[in-house]
């Protein structure tokens, strides 16, 4: 019988990819709660300015991120303008690690 944890699976399917988007996910449940906000149910299609979060909780994210992941694709890259869906968000930062 063979066992498959969460590391061994993000080996197979992306770990940089997986955990890129597990770090996002929980920064924008933890800063939600920092700031008293009620993050909605975040999938690829949530509307990034109907998620619950105000223009401070976005601004502490992408610091928070940059500390963490040691890279600011707002700055590193061509991307001339903020993404709209939570998706979008978290291609920006999948694509420069990649």
């Amino acid at each position: 019988m063979y066992f498959f944890y969460p590391l061994t699976i993000g080996r197979v399917f992306g770990e940089n990819h997986m955990s890129t988007r597990s770090k996002i996910l929980e920064t924008f449940e933890t800063v939600a709660q920092e700031q008293g906000k009620t993050l909605k149910a975040l999938s690829d299609t949530t509307d990034l300015l109907e998620c619950g979060l105000d223009s401070l909780c976005f601004a502490i994210i992408i610091a928070r991120l940059e500390d963490e992941l040691n890279y600011d694709p707002f700055v590193e890259s061509d991307v001339a303008e903020f993404p709209v869906t939570f998706g979008d968000f978290v291609a920006l930062y999948q694509r420069l690690q990649a």
